[in-house]
């Protein structure tokens, strides 16, 4: 395994990270992917020695980029342990239900208490307050309130999970990023650490504010897979090929559309190019565009359309996308410790974002940890009989 340590953009910035799953690692992740110094606080329960120093990283990416610790929080020595990293740290990120991390001694208060300057970053789904706060949610039900979910899917169908990327990190992860570098620099200018409240709902409704716009502007009906961006348009959808893959279209504007009638020879006799702009002509439309599409497999389209602006692109499965000409020139997926995986996003010209860590194993760095916050040897191996640490 191997440790890339060039400097990031958050170079510098240590984050404590309290171990969950879904939103929150993955907002740690960018904050390592930054540059950021993350500790992540596993329990000490599933610290597997014989793991560590197989030289194999862990398998969930998500927690690539950080350093592991085993602390049980519930124990004195535990969270004493946790209160001397936070002393230390820029900002804490924890995605417990609310109150949880009060009840175990680090919650924003006792953090405050000795870290007047730390960003708190909370990540739930439902937020720290409101009716729903103290009830347990999945991706699927915060997107049902937002009315995103209502959105996905086709007309006269039930509404279809976009797998958990809308929510879970899209308004919930990449959120709590933000929220934690936006008050990170707040702290830089002077201003007092403080909460951040990352909700999902929060998040997601947010990112449909255009959606919302479009409807005060009469431009979006509240039926799903009848409008211009949600499948409604032939225009702008999926079509399947001869050899049953398929192939996504995206001309949404005239001259690109123009493009894509010329480059395919559209349409097929007897069919005939009606008018897009008329959605009454769109079920016809949609049937001729199948036809056409049809005659030929994914690839064949693909080579003719995508050098060129009509705005069409194969539909890759997982393990295509990596394959890409496009992303493998731009290496928008990359190959660390043997595995392929997104390589971090965004670039920066002159603080390059880098993957520095492989994922850890839970504990992997305890010793390497305590030892730098100042624990002697004796400390450690009395934290360990005890089971603080692990």
């Amino acid at each position: 395994m191997t440790t890339d340590l060039t400097p990031g953009p958050l170079a510098g910035v240590r984050v404590v990270e309290l171990a969950g799953i879904g939103p929150g690692p993955f907002a740690a992740m960018m904050l390592a992917d930054l540059g950021a110094d993350v500790i992540r606080i596993d329990r000490a329960s599933e610290v597997d020695t014989t793991a560590i120093g197989t030289g194999t990283p862990h398998p969930d990416l998500l927690n690539r980029g950080r350093r592991s610790i085993g602390v049980d929080l519930k124990s004195t020595e535990g969270r004493e342990v946790a209160l001397a990293l936070i002393g230390g740290a820029d900002a804490l990120i924890e995605g417990f239900r609310p109150g949880v991390t009060e009840r175990l001694g680090v919650g924003p208060a006792d953090c405050h208490a000795v870290n007047p300057r730390l960003v708190y970053g909370r990540m739930t789904g439902w937020g720290q307050d409101g009716p729903n706060a103290p009830h347990a949610g999945h991706d699927i039900d915060y997107l049902a309130l937002t009315g995103a979910l209502h959105g996905i899917g086709r007309p006269d169908a039930p509404p279809v999970p976009p797998m958990n990327l809308l929510g879970d990190f899209g308004g919930g992860g990449m959120m709590l990023a933000l929220g934690v570098v936006s008050a990170l620099y707040a702290v830089r200018g002077g201003a007092t650490g403080q909460v951040i409240d990352a909700a999902i709902v929060d998040g997601v409704a947010v990112l449909s504010t255009q959606i919302h716009a479009l409807r005060q502007l009469g431009m979006w009906q509240d039926p799903r897979g009848v409008n211009l961006l949600d499948g409604g348009a032939p225009f702008y959808d999926t079509y399947e090929c001869a050899d049953g893959r398929y192939l996504a279209v995206g001309a949404l504007e005239p001259r690109f559309y123009d493009e894509l009638v010329r480059l395919t020879g559209f349409p097929l006799p007897p069919d005939e190019p009606v008018d897009r702009t008329d959605p009454a002509n769109w079920p016809a439309l949609r049937a001729a565009w199948a036809r056409l599409f049809r005659t030929r497999t994914r690839d064949e389209w693909a080579d003719l359309l995508t050098a060129s602006d009509a705005c069409a692109a194969p539909v890759l499965d997982w393990r295509e996308a990596p394959e890409h000409p496009h992303l493998a020139a731009r290496e928008t997926f990359v190959r660390r410790d043997g595995v392929i995986q997104p390589a971090p996003a965004p670039r920066f010209s002159a603080t390059p974002t880098a993957i520095r860590r492989p994922p850890p194993w839970p504990g992997e760095h305890t010793d390497e940890i305590l030892a730098e916050v100042g624990f002697d040897r004796d400390r450690v191996a009395g934290l360990r009989a005890a089971g603080a640490v692990g």
